[in-house]
């Protein structure tokens, strides 16, 4: 009986050990030991060897990357939700199959975009400087670093996917009003569950919240969905809150805005230029009108993990001949 070979399985930044190990055992895998980024140029080198790329959220891969890829490569198994990264259009147009990791990051994520509904308008990130700065503290007093009850407040969330309706169901928990923008309603049972309410109109949604949460993914179609001119809705005493993608938010528009005080404050997890942070944005943060956290919405041992579980079954079902049960079709995004 000769043996099957392995596929060759690039991965190009390091992974949970556990899940590292697995792919060992069961691909002839190629590791990013040093976990630096890879290049335009490694990874087009690395497309012409692998049967399968594992990419993240940092690797670029564009039309003009696939259209130097090897004949070989026929899956690129994504390890993350979103697929902005990838131009899958032109990745199944060579007939690359693309899949994802969905489901295992919502909890995570849905605790980080509360906890920053929390810190923001609590000013909790400017609270906890305060005993680590070289100033002395002169203890409590009843004016000093007043912030914002949520209780009672009006939040409305862009994007009633799985993470929005996370968000959604701790937000109840703390008392919020819920509502929301999608692009169609959900199902009347789980607005009931959410006692969520519906704006057909993001423009009037935005108008009436006092704090706004950003659930959606990243696609052409919500590229700047919060422009200018809808930033511009929002009440002077609002607050925005992001875990989403940084490209969803004209970052400068609301650089300006938040520095002229038209906008209470942010919380912002993701950014539109990432690694790189608005200068302005860093400005606001130390003025503590701005909560800023290095995409750490999905950074937990456990959601790490079921992401490359997820990894490794796309590729394993891939290998086996079948449908992978995350394959992601241009139609879907």
């Amino acid at each position: 009986m000769v043996k099957q070979k392995k596929p060759v399985v690039v991965v190009t930044r390091r992974l949970p050990d556990t899940i590292q190990q697995r792919m060992q055992e069961l691909f002839d895998v190629r590791l990013n030991a040093n976990d630096k980024p890879m290049t335009a140029a490694e990874l087009a080198e690395a497309m012409k060897t692998a049967d399968v790329l594992v990419p993240t959220v940092t690797d670029r891969i564009d039309a003009a990357l696939l259209s130097k890829s090897g004949e070989q490569l026929r899956l690129i198994a994504n390890f993350g939700n979103g697929v902005d990264n990838i131009d899958v259009a032109t990745a199944v147009q060579r007939g690359i199959t693309v899949t994802n990791t969905p489901g295992v990051l919502t909890e995570d994520t849905a605790d980080m975009t509360m906890a920053l509904i929390l810190a923001v308008p609590r000013r909790l990130a400017e609270g906890a400087n305060v005993l680590i700065s070289d100033n002395d503290w002169n203890g409590w007093s009843p004016t000093w670093m007043l912030g914002h009850r949520i209780w009672g407040k009006r939040l409305g969330i862009i994007g009633m996917g799985r993470i929005g309706q996370a968000v959604a169901r701790r937000a109840r928990a703390f008392g919020l009003q819920v509502h929301y923008h999608n692009r169609r309603k959900v199902a009347p049972k789980i607005e009931e569950e959410l006692d969520a309410t519906y704006w057909e109109s993001l423009d009037q949604m935005l108008a009436r919240m006092d704090i706004v949460s950003v659930n959606c993914p990243h696609t052409p179609a919500t590229f700047h969905l919060l422009s200018a001119r809808r930033l511009k809705m929002l009440r002077p005493e609002a607050y925005i809150v992001n875990t989403a993608r940084g490209e969803v938010i004209d970052e400068n528009a609301l650089a300006r805005m938040l520095e002229a005080g038209e906008i209470a404050g942010a919380g912002l997890d993701v950014f539109e230029h990432e690694p790189a942070v608005n200068p302005k944005l860093v400005k606001l943060a130390k003025a503590g009108k701005v909560v800023l956290l290095p995409h750490m919405g999905s950074a937990t041992v456990e959601g790490r993990v079921d992401m490359g579980e997820k990894v490794i079954i796309n590729i394993k079902t891939f290998m086996d001949g079948h449908r992978p049960p995350d394959r992601v079709l241009p139609s879907m995004l």
